[in-house]
């Protein structure tokens, strides 16, 4: 499934704080719903798209006009489906510029270009879900990783199609950084650059320096590069961060090009970077435990200090029986998430129509704020 027949689909440019109508034709065999990643919409939940939570489905042959409304948001978010798993190829960024008038808290970008981060399978994406539900396991591990819907030079028969980022020395270029991933964190890192962070989430953060970033699924980080070293060719690549012990992952690495103006003779094969191991858990957890607001005169940070509630959530991947352990999950059973030992089953009501007119049974009213079952939460070992 495309966009507009684009993979990813069309960027979104708006200013801080416009109001915007996207139409949503739906030509495809399967339902869809789009949600705007990040996008506060205040006071008008009902088009924020995840399925059966504020709204229904599009269904096929359908449409649907969704107000996207964006108020403190500054910097890069995302859009993508948000029913099953057409966020597989159903995606693209959204560039939120500052209020005319107003500046960057960083220095001006020569140029700037969203970096989307993706997944691709030989398998048809519906398939795939399909078949891991069916078999109550683990989904398929991806064919490949992507930068800007292509893999790169390290997988065959890629080469041709690499995205390119063309540089002049001396200029600074703004890379919207989206890991559209399903499930995967990813390092990313540019062959002997560095990398200045000055936003992630649609929000501006103290400009952090660093040779390698890690991006969580669903996260966007804006960064500056500096296009300071001699006139060649240097690869940008990514690969997964991946530290659950005998979880299935995509171990490739997937490459883009950073490309210099000018005429000489490029080294073959480009540098490659340095990217941590796939389960270098210091390095994911040091990058993001640096990140910090930016929480200037402009854009202040105000948190609230008084606590009246305290709640205890366990995110879990259980496991349920299955007859003569016939299912793919852990000791036969079928894989199920949970929180607080409840998983979430789609009604035929979405919830926010319910809540709002009152309509009883479609969900429960109370989440309990403390697990049912007690244990060791962040042992190696569960029950």
């Amino acid at each position: 499934m495309t966009i507009n027949g684009q993979f990813p689909g069309p960027t979104l440019h708006v200013r801080q704080g416009e109001t915007i109508i996207v139409d949503v034709y739906n030509k495809a065999k399967y339902n869809i719903t789009i949600h705007w990643h990040g996008v506060k919409q205040p006071r008008f939940p009902w088009s924020d798209g995840p399925e059966y939570i504020t709204q229904c489905p599009i269904q096929p042959g359908a449409k649907f006009s969704q107000k996207v409304i964006f108020s403190t948001e500054v910097g890069t978010l995302w859009w993508h489906a948000h029913s099953d798993w057409t966020r597989a190829t159903v995606h693209g960024a959204i560039v939120i510029y500052p209020k005319k008038g107003s500046s960057y808290p960083f220095k001006k970008p020569d140029m700037e270009t969203p970096i989307i981060l993706g997944e691709w399978w030989k398998k048809p994406i519906m398939e795939v879900y399909h078949d891991m539900l069916q078999s109550g396991g683990d989904p398929n591990i991806s064919d490949a990783f992507l930068i800007n819907g292509q893999p790169g030079d390290l997988y065959p028969c890629s080469k041709q199609d690499t995205f390119k980022l063309m540089v002049e020395k001396g200029k600074t270029y703004l890379l919207r950084l989206v890991n559209a991933a399903m499930q995967e964190l990813m390092f990313f890192s540019v062959a002997k650059h560095k990398l200045t962070v000055v936003g992630t989430d649609g929000a501006y953060t103290k400009p952090l320096t660093r040779d390698v970033i890690t991006i969580s699924p669903g996260q966007t980080i804006d960064v500056l590069l500096e296009a300071n070293q001699k006139p060649d060719h240097y690869y940008m690549a990514s690969r997964v961060y991946a530290s659950a012990v005998g979880v299935a992952y995509d171990n490739t690495t997937t490459t883009a090009l950073v490309e210099y103006a000018g005429d000489y003779t490029p080294t073959s094969p480009p540098p490659l970077p340095a990217l941590p191991y796939y389960n270098d858990t210091s390095a994911s957890v040091n990058f993001t435990g640096s990140l910090r607001s930016l929480a200037s005169k402009k854009y202040p940070v105000n948190v609230p200090k008084k606590i009246t509630h305290r709640f205890v959530y366990t995110i879990s991947v259980n496991s349920f029986p299955c007859p003569q352990n016939s299912c793919a999950g852990s000791n036969g059973g079928r894989l199920a998430a949970s929180v607080n030992n409840i998983s979430f089953v789609s009604p035929s009501i979405d919830i926010l129509q319910a809540y709002y007119q009152g309509i009883n049974g479609v969900f429960g009213a109370r989440l309990p704020d403390f697990p049912k079952y007690i244990f060791n939460f962040t042992g190696d070992n569960l029950p």
